[in-house]
């Protein structure tokens, strides 16, 4: 009888078993990412200011802000995973934290002066 019932722990094992992203995953996000905060800045920069005066006319500069906004941080996160995943392990954990979030800063930091520049540059 106990032939017949399929060994849970091995399905349990093989359904579980750790599966490798594909090795340019990174790459792809980070292009749609890109990609994304390039079309949000696009379209901020397409609105007209008198155009605003109608509430009508606030989704898609609105949409545009939050969907750049949350791809520009997520861009920034995962360059500062990648960047701290490549640097060794060493010291309190509460310095590599601090140190990984002064650097996310100042990628934020850099990130947005590249972008302004690209507004500023096409105006």
């Amino acid at each position: 009888m106990n032939e017949a019932l399929p060994n849970f722990e091995l399905l349990l094992r093989e359904a579980l078993a750790p599966v490798e992203p594909p090795a340019d995953l990174v790459e792809r996000v980070e292009g749609a990412l890109e990609a994304i905060t390039e079309l949000a800045a696009g379209e901020l920069e397409a609105w007209e200011l008198s155009a605003m005066r109608d509430p009508r006319n606030w989704a898609r500069p609105a949409a545009a802000l939050v969907a750049g906004g949350a791809a520009g941080t997520a861009l920034v996160l995962l360059r500062a995973r990648r960047r701290a995943q490549r640097t060794p392990r060493h010291g309190l954990r509460a310095t590599r934290f601090e140190q990984a979030a002064e650097r996310a800063l100042k990628d934020l930091a850099e990130e947005t002066r590249k972008q302004t520049r690209k507004l500023l540059d096409r105006r």
